[in-house]
């Protein structure tokens, strides 16, 4: 049964063989695989040659359509403020709070959509509703292209939002269901480390469209939502083809029926529950367990103690000695999103492979470093040198979202509707927060020393670290209860 396959330890799973692994031949799929030194480079280097290659395409199929996805996300959420700035403010006259008005009804929708899209995930193939929904994302950001008001943007960004809602805890619900524990981090953060890349794209994809200003009758802001759309089709229109959907109901053309039995038989060993129907119980289960609360917290501290980018840009300009260029103002802050993305890598390759599972300590270790960063901000007196290190050492804070969504999806193990719910109100939960409190911490008259938000992201961060311990112990607690409990 897969409950007996739970894990004991609260760090590493330590199952029980039994007779269910001589349903699948020991030489494709083991239950806890021999390690070889390679291993550490990349996991499926110590596994069979027919897990390899099953490996290989879910790999090439659901990384490659999850990265690019968000990817487009994260390049859209920044070219609203690129398009702003270059043509739409003064195009269709927003002299006001025009863009934070458009941020706040993209977040609406969002945050509206999440736990419902998971939940529906649930009933619906993923290989139809997350590309149904990047398909109506990319025409509503091309309509964009067309707005001549203010509150035409906003209608569109909160229906944009709305349908961008169900991507990302969409996706991580997918990956969880596919990939198993000393495979898990990895995936989740090479996924998560698009948004650093799109980021960072951003910036150079507004420099190149700024040439198309005046063709076709259009502005160069209008041909980047236009742009963003084009990327964003072929990308929709293949997520149709090469979702695998979740092992139990899996239809997807390169995987063959053998490889869609190893699937089903690597969630069994993880003990990852199938799909099952919703009931009272159910509902009352998820919503009277610590699971889905404090996950939740984790995530929103996580979440808002990043805001080194904007900052960074907002010091840069400031600075008189030297001055610097517009160029230089929008490049260098670039380099705290290489962090991310480097640091979101380490985070996973030490977590699957050399802490065998075990996720806190980079979580942890991440908010250390927020800590001396953000305190040191603070602080503001400081040589300026160790300014500098500071917004862009912590890049190291921001890489730790695969990590906790992994996290989330082994402490789930058990019930597949309460993972897809959880998985969703983390993100949630971490929006609805991110929509108010910038607004209070962040305010723009206190650039570029801003005391208020250093000082909330340092507590949060602290806040972080009590939470990752308190999840650690009550995760500890419950599974030597169910020990307990099977013994008996």
């Amino acid at each position: 049964m897969a409950e007996e396959k739970k894990a004991v330890d609260v760090d590493a799973h330590v199952t029980d063989s039994g007779s269910e692994e001589a349903a699948a031949p020991s030489s494709i799929i083991k239950e806890t695989p021999q390690k070889k030194w390679t291993s550490y480079l990349w996991d499926t280097f110590d596994k069979s040659p027919e897990e390899r290659r099953f490996l290989f395409k879910l790999d090439a199929a659901i990384l490659t359509f999850a990265s690019l996805g968000y990817f487009i996300k994260y390049l859209d959420q920044t070219n609203i403020n690129n398009a702003f700035v270059s043509g739409m403010k003064e195009d269709l006259n927003l002299y006001g709070d025009q863009l934070n008005y458009m941020t706040t009804a993209w977040t609406v929708g969002y945050v509206i959509g999440e736990i419902p899209s998971n939940i529906l995930l649930t009933r619906i193939r993923p290989s139809i509703w997350i590309p149904a929904c990047e398909l109506i994302w990319t025409v509503l950001t091309m309509c964009l292209s067309r707005c001549n008001t203010a509150s035409q943007i906003y209608a569109l960004r909160f229906f944009v939002g709305l349908a961008e809602s169900g991507f990302y805890p969409g996706m991580q619900y997918v990956i969880g269901s596919w990939y198993r524990k000393d495979e898990l981090a990895k995936r989740s953060c090479i996924f998560h480390t698009s948004s650093g890349l799109g980021t960072m794209f951003s910036g150079y994809l507004m420099a190149a469209v700024y040439h198309l200003e005046g063709k076709g009758g259009l502005r160069g802001w209008q041909w980047l939502f236009i742009i963003d759309g084009v990327i964003s089709l072929p990308v929709a229109l293949a997520g149709f083809f090469v979702l695998p959907d979740v092992p139990e109901i899996s239809r997807v053309w390169y995987l063959s029926e053998q490889e869609r039995e190893f699937g089903k038989k690597r969630m069994e060993l993880e003990g990852r529950e199938q799909r099952k129907p919703y009931t009272v119980a159910k509902i009352k289960k998820i919503m009277t367990s610590w699971h889905i609360y404090l996950l939740s917290l984790v995530y929103i501290c996580f979440n808002n103690g990043a805001a080194a980018a904007p900052i960074f840009a907002q010091f840069l300009k400031d600075s008189k000695h030297p001055k610097y260029s517009v160029s230089q103002i929008n490049a260098y802050p670039t380099g705290t999103s290489a962090v991310q993305v480097v640091s979101t890598l380490v985070y996973a390759w030490v977590s699957d492979a050399v802490l065998n599972g075990r996720r806190w300590p980079p979580i942890v270790f991440g908010a250390i470093i927020n800590i001396i960063c953000y305190v040191s901000l603070a602080v503001w007196d400081i040589p300026n040198g160790w300014k500098w290190a500071c917004y862009y050492i912590c890049g190291c804070g921001y890489g730790l979202s695969g990590l906790i969504m992994a996290w989330g999806h082994e402490i789930c193990n058990d019930d597949n509707e309460e993972r897809a719910i959880v998985i969703a109100s983390m993100n949630e939960m971490a929006y609805v927060v991110q929509a108010w409190l910038p607004l209070i911490v962040w305010q723009q008259v206190d650039a570029p020393q801003y005391q208020k938000g250093f000082i909330t992201v340092s507590c949060l961060s602290v806040v972080l670290i009590i939470s990752t311990f308190a999840v650690r112990f009550l995760w500890k607690r419950e599974k030597l209860r169910y020990v307990a409990r099977y013994r008996d």
